[in-house]
């Protein structure tokens, strides 16, 4: 998922209908340059080159999402989803990018541990994921980079104590109440196309 905003217009996309590296093409209505998906880079036409902001995203389930936000209203066209009712298998990998950094983590490593205090490049982060959801946060509140562990659905810093909403990353109770973490732009895809599109990203190994 990608800001639609180049240099302050909105830009409007469609499918363009072809693969570029397996993977889905946009086209710009402005310009009708050809955009990658998974990249958000024009790749042929006027916008050759021009890249687009990435936003955190997921594929998780309905169930997981409606947890979280309760309010959400969905689009559907009652076609029956099969892979997003089965959740991550052992080929979906979480994907973060950040400052020119990549790295990917697959999602039954993390989901095993529940949460992985990391480096991304220079970056401290911090991943979590359970029941078919993840987030990913820059561990760090000004100049306090905070190692996380798991508690009652959410987080808690090791070095304050403070209890963190893990969908949100705010601080709910403890001495940073009302702090939040950054977000670390990710995605989820299938290893092979994560690895298509970011072949130098280096793929997170539990320790042990």
């Amino acid at each position: 998922m990608h800001d639609r905003r180049i240099d302050g217009e909105t830009q409007v996309f469609g499918n363009a209908g072809a693969l570029f590296m397996n993977a889905m093409t946009w086209y710009d209505h402005a310009t009708e340059s050809i955009w990658s998906q998974p990249w958000g880079r024009a790749i042929q036409g006027e916008m050759k080159g021009v890249q687009l902001h990435l936003l955190p995203s997921q594929v998780t389930t309905w169930a997981a999402w409606k947890t979280e936000h309760p309010e959400t209203l969905v689009m559907t066209n009652d076609v029956d989803k099969v892979s997003f009712r089965q959740g991550f298998n052992e080929d979906f990998v979480i994907g973060l990018l950040l400052d020119g950094y990549s790295k990917a983590y697959y999602y039954l490593d993390v989901q095993e541990v529940v949460v992985v205090n990391d480096m991304l490049g220079d970056i401290p982060v911090v991943i979590w994921a359970a029941d078919n959801n993840f987030h990913a946060f820059v561990r760090q509140v000004g100049d306090m980079v905070l190692t996380f562990d798991p508690v009652d659905g959410g987080l808690k810093d090791r070095e304050t104590g403070t209890i963190w909403n893990v969908a949100l990353g705010i601080g709910m109770a403890g001495s940073l109440e009302g702090e939040f973490l950054l977000p670390v732009p990710s995605t989820s895809s299938y290893d092979w196309a994560w690895f298509d599109f970011y072949p130098e990203a280096e793929f997170y190994t539990p320790e042990g």
